[in-house]
């Protein structure tokens, strides 16, 4: 399966090659935000700003806003505020930045037009006015090789508090544009330049295939002009009234989901069936009313053999529901220990069997798996995350081995399920969920019978591998 297939279409019907060029903006671009915005308040809150700097950098800023000076002028009123500042600094800062603010921001839709360029092969590239320290965690999480963007002076580590001309913004893009061309022998009429601004026009005019993403107001009268496709993307950005809704209602089916439960276990006189009518419930009207269109390959691998051990790539706080939606029956899980500190899922988890574990103490967490292991034993599942936390992008994690050592000695298989694109629905740390289209394959039973602790690590990291082949990576 193969999400963002009309998007991309044109890109896997067209050339391939490295000489094909695919030029990215940054700024409602690639991400939703502003990175600039991003990094100011993250200094300006961290309290690593001089008061000068704060002055100088609001005055060019302003400057700017207001047509007194142009782009070069307020980044020379911004580099001299880092005058004398070590260059580590703004890289440290800069990864705080893309960790707490950007990696959410990133759109799916770009990420996919991205991995569509290099699936074909194309010269990938990031030009953006913004700097280094803005743009080059982001280009290494989606394995941009090429950074094009305005850069600071820096003499010995320190900055020397200017600018190194031209800056990259208006002609200067169209300028590194040719560059990067000339270096790498490519046909600028066979390329690609995604961005949202007007000012990005003598780069827009050089390129073959100009394409506008979530366009101002002047490039969209252009491109309308020319007609040149237009896209816009609203999977991130401010959520709007009906998403506001959506969210509200899935929190809500959680109320039906237990009423449920509870019926059917009065009328069975059993705690299993309970739970067991609840979870699917709640697995079900959640992923409805949230506007999450899952779909399943492998779906017979659920049930071929069990009880087993299922592990997921944890992406989002909607895979619980999702494996709810999944397995549907004779199941629990092993959990961190804070959620037994949320008020509202904390006790259904208890009450629902949850194991939980002490993430920051190994002796504790290997003792408090016991119980999950006689339930396997006892012929429950355990759904459980292998990498221990939710990743902030697609990236996966490495895998602890509390599972696997769990399926091993309990005599079960380990059913490996590999969701695609949940970040798109519900990133860390989000609160309203989007409506989406996941992804979630359901590979093969890995017998256990035969595992041995000298062998684990390489079992772990044969399942691991995997994972990355489903996910392209």
């Amino acid at each position: 399966m193969s999400l963002h297939q009309r998007l991309t279409k044109e890109i896997r019907q067209g050339p391939s090659g490295p000489k094909v060029g695919a030029f990215f903006d940054l700024d409602r671009t690639l991400l939703a935000g502003f990175s600039a915005a991003s990094f100011f308040f993250e200094r300006l809150v961290s309290g690593r700003m001089a008061p000068k700097e704060i002055a100088d950098s609001l005055r060019g800023a302003l400057s700017f806003g207001l047509g007194r000076t142009g782009f070069s002028g307020m980044m020379a009123a911004s580099a001299a505020a880092y005058r004398g500042l070590a260059e580590e600094v703004l890289e440290e800062i800069g990864e705080e930045v893309f960790t707490k603010r950007l990696a959410s921001q990133i759109y799916p839709e770009s990420r996919a037009l991205v991995e569509a360029h290099q699936a074909m092969g194309h010269t990938v590239a990031i030009v953006s006015s913004a700097t280094p320290y803005q743009v080059e965690p982001l280009a290494r999480e989606m394995n941009i090789p090429h950074v094009l963007c305005t850069r600071l002076e820096v003499e010995d580590g320190v900055f020397t508090g200017k600018v190194v001309h031209p800056t990259c913004w208006g002609e200067g893009k169209a300028d590194a544009g040719r560059q990067l061309a000339a270096e790498h022998d490519l046909d600028l009429g066979e390329s690609f330049f995604y961005t949202d601004s007007h000012e990005d026009l003598p780069l827009l005019e050089i390129v073959g295939r100009p394409r506008p993403l979530n366009p101002d107001r002047p490039l969209a009268q252009v491109a309308k002009e020319r007609f040149w496709p237009v896209r816009r993307f609203t999977s991130r950005g401010t959520p709007g009234a009906g998403e506001w809704a959506r969210t509200a209602l899935t929190y809500g089916s959680l109320v039906p989901a237990i009423g449920a439960g509870l019926l059917a276990g009065l009328v069975s006189g059993s705690r299993r069936e309970a739970i067991n009518t609840g979870g699917a419930l709640f697995g079900d009207l959640a992923t409805s009313l949230s506007g999450v269109d899952l779909r399943v390959e492998g779906e017979e691998n659920l049930w071929s053999d069990r009880p087993a051990v299922f592990i997921f790539n944890h992406q989002s706080g909607l895979d619980l529901v999702l494996m709810a939606k999944l397995i549907r029956r004779d199941v629990t899980g092993v959990g961190k220990k804070e959620l037994l500190n949320n008020p509202l899922f904390g006790p259904l988890l208890e009450a629902s069997g949850v194991v939980f574990v002490d993430r920051f103490n190994t002796a504790r967490a290997i003792e408090a798996l016991e119980p999950a292991v006689q339930a396997l034993r006892e012929g429950l599942s355990l759904a459980v995350a292998p990498e221990g936390t939710r990743s902030l992008t697609p990236r996966l994690g490495s895998f602890k081995k509390g599972a696997f050592h769990m399926a091993m000695q309990a005599g079960v298989p380990i059913v490996p399920v590999v969701f695609r694109n949940v970040l798109d629905a519900l990133p860390k740390d989000a609160l309203v969920v989007r409506p989406a289209i996941v992804e979630a394959v359901v590979l093969p039973p890995v017998d256990t019978s035969a595992w041995t602790v000298e062998g684990l690590n390489a079992e772990v990291d044969a399942i691991r591998n995997q994972y990355l082949e489903v996910l392209g990576r």
